[in-house]
């Protein structure tokens, strides 16, 4: 069940994976009837598994997909290509450390495959954030245990002020710099298809 809901969130379904590990990794704690070990190891396994299919899903049908109706929502041709070049050069942050926000997590996967992210660079920083994401959330349950309402208070306002602070943050950098980004987006894309084979 861990893996299965944390898969499909990882596939681009708004599942509440976080939801789920926690419960099971309560559940082990309180009953012993499950190992945290099989826990940790079935969320982590969905993730990396999850991630990997909405990749390929972008991959294949992403980018026509946001070519054809991308305007309607502001992804402009410029902005993909924006994307596309932030992805080239920023893509293991963005994949590493979206694994760690809500919303970010649900499409990261998929915008890296439609972005053309290099699969071998997408897959080992898929792993390194899924298993830091998914094994820390059950074995940092687990070892909380009763105390988990206690800290996840503080902690989860102090998380989601960081998170906030850091996506306000990101946009006003993007909406500064989004003219010269692009510009240097648009020339790599010239360039790259100019010298095809480089």
């Amino acid at each position: 069940m861990v893996t299965l809901a944390v898969l499909l969130e990882s596939m681009g379904i708004p599942i509440p994976a976080e939801t789920c590990i926690i419960t099971a990794s309560l559940y082990c704690l309180k009953t012993h009837h499950l190992a945290i070990q099989g826990v940790a190891l079935a969320a982590i396994a969905g993730a990396i598994i999850g991630d990997n299919c909405g990749y390929m899903i972008g991959r294949h049908f992403g980018l026509p997909l946001l070519e054809k109706y991308g305007a309607r929502i502001g992804l402009t041709r410029e902005r993909l290509i924006l994307g596309r070049y932030l992805f080239s050069h920023h893509g293991s942050a963005i994949v590493f450390l979206g694994r760690f926000v809500s919303l970010l997590r649900v499409f990261v996967a998929l915008l890296a495959g439609a972005c053309n992210m290099r699969w071998r660079r997408f897959m080992l920083f898929n792993s390194l954030g899924g298993t830091c994401w998914a094994g820390g959330y059950a074995l940092g349950t687990y070892m909380l245990g009763r105390k988990i309402s206690q800290v996840s208070g503080p902690t989860g306002i102090a998380i989601g002020i960081v998170t906030i602070v850091g996506l306000v943050g990101s946009g006003i950098f993007l909406r500064k710099n989004e003219k010269r980004l692009t510009q240097q987006a648009m020339k790599e894309a010239a360039a790259l298809s100019a010298y095809p084979g480089t």
